[in-house]
């Protein structure tokens, strides 16, 4: 017969760390939270074999008086919490009071601190558990912790640790993220005598440049958005620069590193429209809310939290980011591009000079032609007059320039006031084509386009029941498709933006939606893909001839439009070149 019993404190504490310190990485976090938490301004971090051998973090905070230092090593002490009203309203990393004593279990563990103000520090140790007498120390200031062979007493969990290469990885990786969290903090990091980081205290722009690269840094956008008491701030990549994990993906809610399923959804939902396939976009986002709207004890490692109204969170994450991508490229005055690498085309070339100009059915994009556009587009030939700079262009140029030509009729080329643009002309009018569509449906305001001459088709039984049943779901869409027979369906209206399309295969496409999902569905849950095979379908093929006008035409919607930087499918619309990229080159200046 069993007979219940109260377990010994060396065991509970071997117990809990195995919830709270999984491997080195795990005891780096939780030492690194206490020291952001007691105001520390430099954090050191030193490691050696990847934090198995050797773990130390040192910081300047406030430090603790020496007769607590003993107390910080008991299970449940804390400074930072003291009743249920605190512990509904965490306002720090921290607050259990059992990562120390955790960590003290199953290492050598010496805690060395220096109380402001007071002559010396003081220091405890403690191996597998076991606490021993308070000693003088030396130390300038602040606290440091180190951690020696992790597991030592539990030779059964350190065979699970991974080689020093994964673990310190691990180690790099939650440094990275709470250095990313307080850019207002310096830190620095060191493995096996070798210096990796160092980074001092500074701005989130810079910080995050330096941790996540120039590249990132370069293809971001800034993100600043406030609704009552929720703020969203940081950093996120436009979906030029996107990778295929998650390894770049930091969001943090009240300064804690997070990893939530309805905030990633959140920002799954904005991006959907403007990501390529199954590539996933990098940031690092900062939510701000009240703390006792936020449950941060729901997890031993604190990584998961819970919201008092979720649903709230979630859309004003959606919105917020969503409106930040949005950004129309005349607002934004265009990011930085990935340099032009120009890719060999199969023979579809035509003639110099025919592709741009030969006579042709005009476009629908109805922006005048800007007077005098030659010399508007290529000015003065010849050295520039005293005060103007090589590179000296009109003031008023917009940001996508003045189209000079197209090239193997694909790509629009533009001059713009940094150097060249570069135009997929397809994949941008398909962009366009489709935020039209968007607003024209949400204002329920689909302009219908009657064809002179219906188009038949034959159909099967399911798509000539489709039209069938929903001719006024169709109707909304812009379409006007009747049954002539059992077998037979004709297209006698097409919306007015596609009406350069063909009729056969956009209704083709469109019953297919609605006789395998359903009208509710297509109309709700798969409205934005239906319209963005709609988009595609109406939109200018390659080879096709465009007017000078028209390519400026377009260029001016793609800088009025929501998203333009990307088509539907998440693939770049434009790329610039700067006139300082064509100087090198060129070696112009050398």
């Amino acid at each position: 017969m069993s007979v219940i019993r109260l377990l010994p404190d060396l065991l509970i504490n071997q117990i809990a760390a195995g919830e709270v310190v999984e491997r080195p990485a795990s005891a780096l976090k939780e030492l690194l939270e206490n020291s952001v938490d007691a105001g520390a301004g430099e954090i050191g971090v030193t490691l050696v074999q990847g934090g198995i051998k050797q773990l130390r973090v040192a910081d300047d905070g406030v430090g603790i008086v020496g007769e607590e230092l003993a107390l910080a090593l008991a299970r449940h002490a804390t400074s930072k919490i003291a009743s249920l009203p605190d512990l509904e309203s965490v306002n720090s990393l921290g607050f259990r009071g059992e990562a120390l004593a955790s960590i003290a279990a199953v290492s050598r563990l010496t805690l060395t601190s220096r109380r402001r103000g007071e002559r010396h520090a003081w220091k405890v140790e403690a191996a597998g558990g076991v606490v021993a007498g308070l000693q003088p120390a030396a130390l300038e200031s602040g606290t440091a912790v180190e951690v020696l062979d992790l597991y030592f007493n539990t030779p059964a969990r350190r065979k699970f640790l991974k080689t020093e290469a994964t673990e310190y990885g691990h180690c790099e990786e939650m440094f990275r993220r709470i250095a990313l969290s307080r850019t207002d903090i310096g830190f620095s990091l060191q493995h096996n005598n070798r210096k990796v980081w160092y980074l001092p205290a500074g701005t989130m722009e810079r910080r995050a440049a330096t941790l996540l690269g120039d590249e990132f840094s370069a293809a971001a956008i800034l993100v600043d958005e406030r609704a009552g008491s929720l703020r969203l701030w940081g950093m996120a990549s436009l979906p030029g620069f996107t990778r295929g994990g998650r390894d770049a993906q930091y969001f943090y809610v009240n300064g804690r590193f997070v990893r939530d399923k309805l905030i990633a959804h959140a920002i799954r939902e904005a991006y959907k429209d403007i990501l390529h396939h199954d590539r996933h976009p990098a940031f690092a986002l900062f939510l701000e809310t009240e703390p006792e709207a936020v449950d941060v004890n729901v997890h031993p490692t604190k990584i998961e939290v819970r919201f008092r109204d979720g649903r709230a969170v979630h859309q004003f994450i959606f919105h917020a980011l969503n409106k930040a991508l949005s950004a129309p490229i005349q607002a934004r005055q265009a990011h930085a591009a990935t340099p032009f690498s120009p890719q060999p085309r199969s023979s579809t070339s035509v003639a110099p000079g025919q592709a741009a100009y030969s006579r042709q059915q005009a476009m629908p994009l109805g922006v005048a032609e800007r007077s005098n556009l030659y010399e508007t587009l290529f000015g003065r030939l010849g050295k520039p007059e005293p005060g103007e700079t090589a590179h000296a262009v009109e003031p008023d140029i917009p940001p996508l320039g003045f189209a000079l030509g197209q090239l193997h009729g694909v790509y629009i080329l533009a001059q713009n006031a940094k150097g060249v643009v570069v135009v997929d002309m397809h994949a941008a009018h398909e962009r366009v084509t489709y935020e039209k569509l968007k607003s024209a449906l949400d204002g329920r305001a689909v302009a219908m386009q009657p064809l002179l001459i219906p188009v038949s088709f034959h159909a099967g039984v399911l798509d000539v029941a489709a039209a069938e049943e929903h001719g006024a779901a169709l109707a909304a869409l812009g379409f006007d498709i009747a049954a002539l027979s059992p077998t037979t369906l004709a297209v006698r209206a097409l919306p007015a933006l596609l009406a350069d399309a063909d009729p056969v295969l956009l209704a083709r496409d469109l019953l297919k939606e609605l006789h395998e999902f359903g009208v509710a569905q297509v109309l709700a849950e798969r409205r934005n893909e239906l319209l963005a095979t709609l988009a595609c379908h109406g939109s200018v093929r390659a080879n096709r001839k465009l007017t000078v006008p028209e390519m400026n035409a377009l260029l001016r919607e793609m800088e009025a439009t929501e998203r333009a930087d990307q088509c539907n499918h998440g693939r770049p619309t434009w790329r610039e070149v700067t006139l300082d990229e064509l100087d090198k080159l060129f070696m112009r200046g050398k």
